[in-house]
């Protein structure tokens, strides 16, 4: 779909379809009451019928408002004006969406991009706009023969901007909104493919793909490097299957200096996750293609980043194997030797991804990184403590934990501040190695957190656990994408601090007429 930035009256609009807002107690925003006055009143005759009272998310098309230059108005429901905040301009974006694709407007102008979400300027919602609308239009059906319910993309979306000296703000959102919303998608495409396509060879490629296609580099280790590396721990894991593991390393190379200290993202990459010998139930095991979400996210990531051409130094390391049970596979009781020279006793083969995290994290040393954060659908035991609603954060530093998480809450994509106490690593103790690989199912999370602690202590480090964030179960199964947003926006502070910049958050925008009372949140 084509996107464009517009500054104009939605009156004057010769479109198929032009969507304003309406708050709770039918309250017209300045677009919907710019409409209304030229169409003497009609649209508030419809709000007064009862047809629409403004609920978040409600939507109603209106067919041939009187002198108006556009086939259709769509009316979006904001809800109550003193609670219109981020949350609810994203939800009122992603209906109004859905709602176009169930209309036959190929063309539309939104005027929600002019709303004002407090402490938010106008880059801000044109970026937001762009990334919810493109995840609203998500599909994949590279499978399919037959299209079960054919989508109406409409071929080209103008957002709005309230003054013609917005348009530039509002062209720079555009480019990081469509940024971040490939590199979601490329996130959401490889988390969706099966693991008979999607296999670490599979990935090596892709990544090598990505680096040619956007001016990075691209090394892709194979077994014999792996085991020159003495990476033990890694293949430990990948020896169960038949297909090759391979070690990813992507660099993008931003910052004036190429010696410039890089951040490094290490993503899990278990393309297929059986368990093992500690074999999974068979229920639900097909979700488990979902195992290289972490990997995905951090392609998707550094996809971004280099498209966005941020001015830092960025890498990705990525090890990816599949975890399945042979005669060969790895069993419980075994013990493995690290490329630290730390050696584990492997309680549960199904706890493989910290076996391959931290040998990366290990091999991420050599870059000399200024941060590293790891991102993995690493325990079950986070999606019983946050749900799926926030993603789990440890670090070595708090510091690095507030800038992740006040980077998520910039973009909707939100993480939690989780213990890494010493008094957790208690839990990985074993008589036979200088640790296990599970701590029992008490803190479940934490310790697996604190096991990769121990492979970090060289540098800043935080790890994401993204188990219950990375993917949604049920009947429209589907990987999310997250937390590409969060990560992104991580890389862009980091860059305009290194630049000398002031961090884009919180700035607060120009007021209009539709400025939302300052006692609110």
């Amino acid at each position: 779909m084509e996107f464009n930035i517009k500054s104009g009256s939605p009156e004057k609009q010769r479109v198929a379809c032009v969507i304003v807002g309406v708050y709770e107690s039918r309250k017209l925003t300045l677009a919907a009451d710019l409409l209304d006055r030229i169409s003497n009143g009609f649209i508030g005759d419809v709000l007064r019928r009862g047809d629409m009272e403004g609920k978040l998310g409600s939507t109603l098309v209106l067919h041939s408002v009187p002198h108006t230059l556009c086939d259709r108005v769509m009316l979006v429901g904001l809800g109550k004006e003193r609670e219109f905040r981020a949350k609810e301009y994203r939800e009122a974006i992603r209906a109004s969406i859905r709602a176009l694709t169930q209309t036959s407007a190929n063309e539309a102008v939104s005027y929600l991009s002019e709303l004002t979400v407090k402490k938010h300027d106008v880059e801000w919602m044109i970026e937001q706009g762009t990334v919810v609308t493109m995840d609203a239009l998500y599909r994949f059906d590279r499978f399919k023969t037959r299209s079960d319910e054919p989508v109406k993309e409409p071929r080209k979306l103008t957002l709005a901007v309230p003054r013609r000296s917005d348009l530039g703000d509002g062209e720079r959102g555009l480019a990081r909104g469509l940024a971040i919303a490939n590199g979601m998608k490329l996130a959401k495409d490889l988390g969706n493919l099966p693991g008979n396509v999607c296999t670490p060879s599979y990935l090596a490629d892709e990544a090598r793909k990505l680096a040619e296609s956007l001016g990075g580099e691209a090394e892709i280790l194979g077994r014999e490097d792996i085991e020159a590396l003495g990476m033990g721990s890694f293949l430990s894991v990948a020896r169960g299957s038949v297909e090759p593991a391979r070690l990813i390393v992507l660099k993008y190379h931003g910052a004036r200096e190429r010696s410039d200290r890089p951040v490094v993202l290490v993503g899990k990459g278990i393309t297929f996750d059986s368990g093992g010998i500690s074999l999974k139930p068979g229920e639900g095991m097909d979700e488990m293609k979902y195992d290289m979400c972490g990997a995905a996210s951090v392609l998707g990531a550094w996809a971004a980043a280099a498209e966005m051409k941020l001015p830092l130094n960025l890498v990705a390391v990525i090890p990816s194997c599949e975890n399945m049970p042979s005669g060969g596979a790895v069993k419980p009781g075994d013990i493995v030797k690290s490329m630290s020279g730390q050696t584990i006793e492997i309680l549960n083969t199904d706890a493989e991804g910290r076996l391959i995290l931290c040998d990366a994290l290990t091999y991420a040393e050599r870059f000399n990184p200024a941060t590293v954060v790891d991102v993995a659908t690493l325990t079950g035991a986070c999606v019983v403590a946050l749900g799926h609603i926030a993603t789990g954060l440890y670090s070595n530093q708090d510091t690095l934990a507030r800038d992740l998480c006040a980077a998520g809450e910039e973009v909707g994509d939100r993480a939690w501040h989780m213990p890494l106490w010493d008094e957790y690593q208690e839990l990985l103790k074993s008589p036979f190695a200088d640790m296990a690989n599970i701590g029992g199912r008490a803190g479940g999370s934490v310790s697996a957190a604190c096991f990769l602690s121990r492979f970090a202590k060289a540098y800043d480090w935080a790890h994401l656990d993204i188990a219950g964030t990375a993917w949604k179960s049920g009947k429209d199964k589907s990987a999310t994408g997250r937390p590409v947003p969060l990560l992104v926006q991580f890389l862009q502070d980091r860059a305009d601090i290194a630049l000398g910049n002031v961090v884009r958050r919180g700035r607060p925008r120009r007021e209009t007429q539709e400025t939302v009372d300052d006692d609110a949140d």
